[in-house]
């Protein structure tokens, strides 16, 4: 079973940060949701995209699109969609991914 472990940001993503200041950070929200629910599943798959395992524990189905709206404007999201799987049914947990948006506006906003 592999996992992916290195959530450092990307030199490419740093230099956007820098350049554009606080006018980047809804992208960068968008993209740290979504790397977190890639993680999530392949958590509970028991495999990363494209791995072939016996402990794998179910497959992944696609995307679909979310938009969710926020003081920062609106936030475009992926929401991965896995098939039925062999313990449950896997459900993304979107009122979570709404509470960490909110926190992370209300740091924002207060500082």
């Amino acid at each position: 079973m592999t996992y992916q472990n290195d959530f450092t940001l990307p030199s490419e993503l740093l230099e956007q940060i820098a350049s554009e200041g606080l006018d980047f950070i809804p992208t960068l929200i968008e993209i740290l949701i979504n790397a977190a629910m890639q993680a999530e599943r392949s958590k509970h798959l028991r495999a990363i995209p494209y791995e072939r395992t016996v402990q794998r524990n179910g497959y992944a189905n696609g995307y679909k699109p979310k938009t969710v709206k926020t003081r920062l404007g609106e936030l475009h999201f992926e929401v991965l969609l896995p098939e039925e799987d062999i313990t449950g049914i896997y459900r993304v947990d979107v009122q979570f991914m709404r509470s960490v948006i909110a926190a992370t506006e209300f740091t924002i906003i207060t500082r």
